[in-house]
This record gives structure tokens, sequence and C-alpha cells, in this order.
């Protein structure tokens, strides 16, 4: 039997080698630089949230960003963790009827929900239990928004016609708003002086809460408002329409006469006439909102082009919200799921 001997490698076989191994550095390298960067804390770049039993109707973030609130037809509200698996962790029973909007209070110890039990509720989020119900509107509760600064005030709109105002420390309403028309969408200006609030009769209406009257109309859609919420800085009130846009108004006190100053186009309402919500980036360089083609819309608030047109969803979607730190974007929708997911920075 002949001895083993190592050889070295003849001059073309060590060429040979050294492309075989520099080729295989350079698959290597290309895979990792085209695997998707990650821009947010969430375990997975889409994290889809399931537990409710019918469709779920509106969603937040609490201003910390940890837990997401969700309010659906089923009556309940869950809170849901922002990191892990993302698990519910608490379900919040009360409402006699469907939960249509959802806030958090700036402290983020409190949601505030408005109901087709015709009532809107404070819940104290440590306990998980109801601590103040307020029931003074005679039908459906479509919407509630709380002041971002001073007294603890909360605005609520109501199918029968009116606006009021709560203060959360003292019993009753403290100011009614009459209207002529249902109110579907309501918000606080960011001084907490004036609220807000917009109808089926298409025209968003700025009441001075110190006179205690109405001071302006805002016109330009020409179906349902079915939200409104003002820009981080105070600015800009966003509304969306079935008329199937958001509006920008320039909510500044020496703005000029036409104050509706962006207009988005994509979106689309249907024959549900959902209340769809919408919302601003924490920078206020993107808004969002959801549509009933199954899509989430992001559009870039400068160009008013649209960024992102987000699939995943199986039923119309009702609210959209941007995450209050990270790129997370988080839907509820119709099909009784919420997506969480993140975009590019």
């Amino acid at each position: 039997m002949g001895e083993l001997v190592k050889r070295p490698l003849e001059d073309e076989e060590m060429q040979v080698a050294l492309k075989k191994q520099r080729t295989g550095s350079e698959i290597v390298s290309a895979k990792v630089s085209t695997a998707p960067k990650r821009t947010s804390s969430l375990d997975s770049p889409i994290m889809q949230l399931t537990g409710h039993a019918e469709a779920v109707l509106c969603c937040k973030f609490n201003p910390a960003g940890t837990v997401l609130a969700s309010g659906s037809h089923d009556k309940h509200i869950f809170l849901w963790s922002v990191q892990g698996e993302c698990e519910n962790f608490m379900m919040i029973k009360g409402h006699k009827n469907a939960i249509l909007d959802l806030h958090w209070t700036t402290d983020g110890e409190t949601i505030l929900t408005a109901s087709a039990d015709n009532t809107i509720r404070a819940w104290d989020v440590e306990m998980g239990r109801q601590i103040k119900k307020m029931n003074e509107h005679s039908m459906f509760v479509n919407c509630c928004c709380p002041a971002r600064r001073g007294p603890p005030l909360v605005v609520s709109g109501s199918d029968d016609g009116s606006s009021k105002l709560w203060d959360l420390r003292t019993k009753g309403s403290v100011q009614t708003l009459p209207d002529d028309y249902q109110v579907t969408a309501v918000a606080f200006s960011d001084a907490s002086d004036k609220v807000y609030t917009g109808g089926i009769d298409n025209v968003v209406k700025v009441w001075d809460l110190r006179k205690e009257e109405k001071v302006l109309e805002l016109k330009g859609h020409t179906d349902t408002i079915t939200g409104m919420r003002v820009s981080p800085d105070g600015s800009h009130l966003l509304t969306n329409s079935m008329d199937n846009t958001l509006r920008a108004w320039d909510m500044r006190p020496y703005a000029p006469a036409n104050r509706c100053v962006k207009l988005f186009n994509g979106h689309q309402h249907n024959f549900e006439k959902n209340l769809m919500k919408c919302d601003w980036s924490p920078d206020a360089s993107k808004v969002i909102a959801g549509s009933a083609d199954r899509a989430v819309y992001i559009w870039e608030v400068a160009s008013r082009r649209i960024l992102y047109k987000l699939p995943g969803h199986n039923g119309c979607i009702n609210e959209t919200v941007f995450h209050p730190k990270e790129p997370v974007v988080a839907s509820a929708s119709s099909d009784k799921t919420i997506f969480m997911g993140e975009i590019e920075a």
C-alpha cells in the first residue's frame, strides 16, 4: 500500500480554489445586504392580532407606545402589548353595544370610549375597571376626544345632533353644543379652548368654548365627515370624509380664507358607510387612513403622493394610527383583526 502524501496545490488549482472562496463570500454578503432592513423593535415586520369576535372599529397606541387598545363591535376593549408576541393581556367589559371610538388620556392612565349604547365611559387602565359613565346623550355616541392640556375635559358627538363637553372631575356635562345634524367626528384644538365637530352635513364647525358659540364653518367636503385629528403641533386639522378625500385645514388664527391647504385622494368609502378615521405621523410629515378596498394608505404631506398602499386585511379598515415613537402603524378592520407593521424610518 502506497504512502499517502499531502502535496501542495499547483498554481492553477490554487487560483480555482481562491475563486471559489471569493465567490462564496460574495454570495453570502449579497444575501446579507438584500435582507429587509428592520426599522422597529417589533418581533416581526408585521404582527397580526386576533381575538375580537366581531369587527374592530377603533384602535390607539398609548402615549408611551407600549400598549395598543382596541374597541370592537363585540362591546369589548382589548389591551395588547407592543413588545414580544404582542399578546392580549387584558379585556375590559362594560358597554352594552358596539364601541365606536376610543382614546387615551395624555397621562396614559385612562381610556375613553364612545359607544352605540348612548354612553361615553372612562376606564382605569391599570385596574381594568370603569371609573366614570357619561350618559346624557339620547342616541348613539359616535365619537369622543380628550383635551391635550388643561383640565381633564372630554368632548363627545352623537346621533342626537349634539356635542357635549364633560369634565372627568364632575358629574354631568358642563356644556352642550347643539347642532341640526348627527355629529360623527369631534376634536379639541391644541389649546383646548375650541372644539371642532363634523357630521352628516359635510361641514367642519369650530366652537369657541369661552363664548359658547360657533365661530367658524369650513366647507369643502361633499359627504359625511367620518374622522378628524389635530396635527401634533396643533396648527392643522385633518378630516376624512365619505367623499373619498382627506383634507388638511390650516387652523391658525390668521390663516387665509380658504383654509383647506391639502387634499389627499386614493382611499375609498363604500356602501357600509363606516366611520373611518385618520391620523398624523408624530412629525406631521405623513398622514394615514384606512379604506373600504382593504388597504392602508399613507401619504406624504408635502407632495400629497401615496407612499404606501399596504395590503393584508380582508375587510374594511376602520382606523389606522401611527406609533408615537417608532416607524410602526396599526390598523383595525371589520375582518376582526388588527395588524401592526413597520414602515421605513
